[in-house]
């Protein structure tokens, strides 16, 4: 069992609300407010939708981010629950655009929400002139009520239109796609450094279209916040969670962690530490029709230098010296 320090029951219930946000305003929320249709109230849906209707093509458009939701308090209280930290190792020029690799995924990917799409860890002021944008499943955006938070944070879709036009207009543009996606996430366990990458070349090519600098990032500690039971490819389970993601776009993951008091188990994530490493740019060049073998060069140089800096820095964040990423 891991050693963790308690938190607080605030903190506990902060970090509670997160994914259990979403399920409110899909499930509760979202269901009351179609009702309102059949009552008086009916004007409101209708403006909403309408709008909606309006608006549905802007988070392919840069979004719509907030400044203030981006500094909310509750970002604080996730970010020192582990806590949560970003450590840069090179400046990034305001003058370019960059395409960040985001590694590992994990479970519920504490690390990249909280140092990119918040300013709990001071994102801002580490990379002046910067603006963070964390790619995600293009279906969130579809979503009533759901689109507007993420977009406030500065969340756009992974879909290939809002990435090309976040690289194509203005500069000082870091977007960040978890390449590994939410296959990756079945790797999820602790002491595993397992990478879904070696296949993974769009989000290169998309860098080369657009002259944009690759940057690697890896978080420790992603990994260590749950346990996860993992099933055999055989078995019915594994079905039921291939089955769930070609029908909702993510696997269904049976993970736990720790409760609200000292040893037991339940939803909340051991409270350890979570580092993201920001490693340096690759630099490339902008080439509008790149070739399979310079989209293979530039991908060999970019899984070189993740695996540079993880080496690096492994054995001050809790890995051993013998450990190595493992790419499939």
């Amino acid at each position: 069992m891991p050693c963790f320090k308690q938190p607080t029951h605030f903190q506990s219930l902060i970090l509670l609300q997160w994914p259990l946000s979403y399920l409110a305003i899909f499930w509760i929320l979202q269901p009351l407010f179609i009702s309102l249709l059949f009552t008086s109230l009916w004007p409101l849906p209708v403006l909403y939708f309408t709008w909606l209707f309006l608006d549905w093509k802007t988070p392919e458009q840069g979004g719509r981010r907030s400044a203030w939701v981006r500094n909310w308090c509750a970002w604080t209280h996730i970010r020192d629950y582990f806590p949560i930290t970003i450590q840069k190792t090179k400046d990034l020029s305001p003058e370019h655009n960059y395409l960040m690799g985001v590694h590992p995924h994990g479970l519920l990917t504490f690390g990249a929400f909280c140092n990119f799409c918040t300013e709990a860890t001071g994102f801002s002021k580490i990379f002046p002139g910067i603006t963070p944008h964390l790619a995600t499943l293009s279906w969130f955006f579809k979503i009533p009520f759901v689109r507007e938070y993420l977009m406030a944070k500065g969340v756009c879709s992974v879909s290939q239109p809002a990435i090309d036009y976040l690289l194509s207009h203005g500069t000082g543009n870091l977007v960040g796609i978890v390449v590994g996606g939410v296959g990756e996430a079945l790797q999820s366990v602790p002491n595993t450094t397992t990478l879904i990458l070696q296949k993974r070349k769009g989000f290169v090519r998309t860098a080369l279209q657009h002259g944009a600098h690759l940057v690697p990032t890896f978080t420790f500690g992603e990994t260590e916040v749950y346990d996860q039971v993992q099933f055999h490819k055989d078995s019915w389970m594994y079905k039921f969670q291939s089955c769930f993601r070609r029908i909702f776009g993510f696997y269904f993951c049976v993970f736990y962690g720790r409760g609200f008091y000292p040893g037991t188990s339940g939803l909340l994530p051991y409270s350890l530490p979570i580092v993201t490493v920001v490693g340096e740019p690759l630099l490339v060049p902008k080439i509008e029709k790149p070739s399979q073998e310079v989209v293979d060069k530039y991908h060999a140089l970019y899984m070189d230098a993740l695996c540079k800096l993880f080496d690096q820095h492994k054995t001050q964040y809790g890995c051993s010296e013998t450990q190595k990423l493992l790419f499939l």
